[in-house]
């Protein structure tokens, strides 16, 4: 369509015609339109070709959320620990050091696997389990939007670059590929260390607990599902010692690893969706509808707000506060922003 309104073939018109040159550089500044700053921030956590950065600007970019969520689980196991050992002589079962029986406890709590091995014994051990099993499970909750959504992305650089070891990809192909298939790489992650933690789990069950692979491996699976029946369970010192550990990582990998798939799911229908969007055929009900401002033309902008609309990238909401927003700044009223427009906004 030209300045005049009238609609003609693209191909109808000499490709090295003024109109059509300013119809490419329309399209390529709508292609390259750039976003907000943040993105500056990115080729930090994936320039893993370059240099190692100072080990002040790891601990620094080493998230305050997964601090606080490593100080908040220190916390809680210590608080946890204390209380149960102050009550020791109150839990009834096999028990082996009353410290890392306490701990053991706390973490057995804490993920909800309840093996029965170690179960309170009076009223204040039952009303301390009871607190401590809804304030674990929320931790627990903290720790996979947080703390282990981190470590996984951490080890999905990692898989990438293990992935395309060869072709020696640069930081910005590898962000883009995981932009890409960022979710189906977590998933893969996540089974992968989800394995790892199996098969530490059935061996150490193994050799230090003495079970047969079979019995091994049922322990370590209703475990990690927190099923925890208790007719087999860390029951030495050692066992336990190591179970602290292994219970808290696998139950949190297993739960994320599911979480993953969730997700990978629904991009999946994101996908078909979007794809189901750009394939079908337009209408001129499509266009009316795409027509924001009803001049009868459908420009750039507006299609391209009509087709994030159809992908649900968008609603109809998000565009009026944004239309809002655009009208305070707008302060002359003339339909486009300009910097004296943002000066006038702000002092105003």
């Amino acid at each position: 369509m030209d300045a005049n309104g009238v609609k003609q073939h693209l191909l109808s018109k000499p490709l090295n015609s003024p109109q059509t040159d300013k119809k490419e550089l329309k399209r390529n500044r709508l292609r390259r339109c750039k976003s907000a700053p943040l993105a500056e921030a990115v080729p930090q956590e994936a320039n893993l070709n370059g240099p190692i950065q100072p080990s002040n600007s790891i601990l620094r970019n080493l998230h305050p959320s997964f601090k606080r969520v490593a100080i908040i689980l220190i916390f809680y196991l210590g608080i946890g620990t204390v209380c149960f050992y102050l009550v020791r002589n109150e839990i009834d079962g096999e028990k082996t050091n009353d410290l890392f029986d306490a701990v053991y406890f706390c973490i057995v709590t804490m993920t909800t696997v309840g093996y029965g091995d170690l179960v309170p014994g009076s009223a204040l051990t039952k009303l301390l389990a009871c607190a401590f099993v809804f304030s674990g499970m929320a931790i627990v909750g903290l720790i996979l939007s947080r703390a282990a959504d981190y470590l996984v992305e951490k080890q999905e650089i990692l898989l990438v670059k293990a992935l395309h070891l060869r072709n020696k990809v640069g930081p910005t192909e590898m962000l883009k590929e995981i932009e890409t298939n960022g979710v189906r790489y977590k998933c893969v992650t996540a089974f992968i260390l989800l394995l790892l933690l199996i098969v530490a789990g059935t061996t150490f069950l193994a050799l230090i607990e003495n079970l047969d692979i079979v019995d091994a491996f049922y322990c370590v699976c209703s475990t990690i599902t927190t099923l925890g029946y208790g007719d087999k369970s860390f029951s030495t010192e050692g066992g336990r010692i190591f179970a602290v550990f292994w219970i808290l990582t696998s139950t949190i990998c297993l739960a994320q690893f599911f979480l993953y798939i969730a997700e990978l799911n629904t991009e999946n229908r994101q996908r078909a969706l979007v794809k189901w969007v750009l394939s079908r055929r337009l209408t001129n009900v499509d266009l009316e509808a795409a027509d924001l401002d009803n001049d009868g033309v459908v420009g750039a902008a507006e299609f391209i707000i009509y087709k994030l609309k159809e992908m649900g990238k968008i609603s109809q909401e998000d565009i009026s506060l944004i239309l809002e927003e655009f009208d305070d700044l707008d302060v002359d009223q003339s339909g486009t922003l300009s910097g004296s427009d943002i000066t006038l906004a702000q002092s105003s």
